[in-house]
């Protein structure tokens, strides 16, 4: 993860020296990032609006052959060749993220080891609000409100996801979803009294903006919904 990390601590200390508080350089980075990443949830949501339109047809793809999964699974193929539909396109920027997110998440718990810049193994002491130094654990504050923000990303999943392509197998994944609304914010508290408050404070506000941009897209898919039910007509 180091070609990723390095060149994010090399941003991290580039805002630093404009900025020269180490916090607030975080935050800075922080919304630099999401907003980067902004286009890979923009794609996910027109996926999401597009699996809208088709799902009336799913459904009844499945209503017609729920007793032969063979000939289901070649209409079902059929049906994403004839709309132009991918239903991974969904998993696609969550793929893409994930070496981003390992990325930030070594450098931000140990930011000494990817900036060579003695000023900034320094900055990483610094204070925060009531932190006393980032490069060390918050034992509660960040935690909880680190844990209350992915809550709420949760109880959002939902309408960002929109309906799925397969009803039996979204069933059969309701309840696990259900536990993980509750079990990985508890996750992400528990995780935050130990790793780097510098790392937490960059979880909750990432989850923020995650939180705005969730809002924002949601309407924008309801939109998409909508225009493409018009044309329909």
């Amino acid at each position: 993860m180091k070609y990723i990390a390095g060149p994010l601590g090399m941003l991290l200390n580039a805002i630093y020296e404009i900025n020269g508080h180490y916090g607030f350089t975080l935050i800075i980075f922080t919304l630099i990032v999401r907003i980067c990443l902004f286009p890979l949830y923009a794609h996910q949501i027109k996926g999401t609006a597009k699996m809208a339109e088709v799902q009336p047809k799913m459904q009844a793809l499945q209503k017609k052959y729920a007793n032969d999964r063979e000939t289901l699974n070649v209409k079902m193929m059929e049906l994403y060749k004839e709309e132009k539909f991918n239903p991974m396109q969904g998993c696609l920027p969550m793929i893409i993220q994930l070496p981003i997110i390992w990325g930030l998440f070594n450098l931000l718990r140990n930011p000494t080891a990817y900036m060579s810049s003695t000023e900034m193994w320094i900055a990483s002491h610094e204070a925060f609000f009531w932190v006393p130094d980032l490069s060390q654990p918050d034992l509660w504050i960040l935690p909880l409100l680190a844990g209350a923000a992915t809550f709420f990303s949760f109880i959002m999943a939902p309408n960002m996801m929109g309906p799925q392509p397969m009803g039996g197998a979204a069933g059969q994944m309701a309840p696990m979803m259900k536990m993980m609304r509750y079990f990985f914010p508890i996750m992400i508290v528990l995780m935050g009294r130990s790793f780097p408050a510098g790392l937490t404070l960059y979880w909750f506000i990432g989850t923020l903006v995650q939180i705005v941009q969730t809002r924002i897209l949601n309407a924008w898919k309801k939109r998409l919904i909508a225009k493409s039910s018009d044309e329909r007509k």
